[in-house]
């Protein structure tokens, strides 16, 4: 017989079931982020005045992703060239939106 006594069966077979139940339950606790901003290709363009920004956030290069700085406005984002020479004027005033 595989197992020596009743109550050691059982008590593997609880270990055994808890052991599943907390590797599962750990998924939950992880947060859902569901959107990723990656920008993979770049312009040294200026962003044009008009358009109103709300935040920036630099982006590592990462593959796919490049090396960029993002510039969001309500509606849309603008993957920039960190080399550009506008970009320390336009980051002034504007605050880093977090991942």
């Amino acid at each position: 017989m595989l197992c020596w006594n009743k109550k050691l069966c059982t008590l593997a077979v609880l270990l055994a079931i808890c052991g599943c139940i907390g590797i599962a339950s750990g998924n939950l606790r992880r947060p859902a982020k569901v959107g990723l901003v990656c920008c993979k290709a770049v312009s040294k363009a200026m962003i044009p005045s008009g358009i109103k920004l709300i935040g920036y956030k630099h982006q590592n290069a990462l593959s796919p992703c490049v090396q960029a700085v993002l510039f969001f406005s309500e509606t849309e984002k603008y993957c920039s060239d960190p080399t550009a020479r506008w970009i320390p004027r336009k980051l002034k005033g504007l605050k880093v939106i977090k991942d």
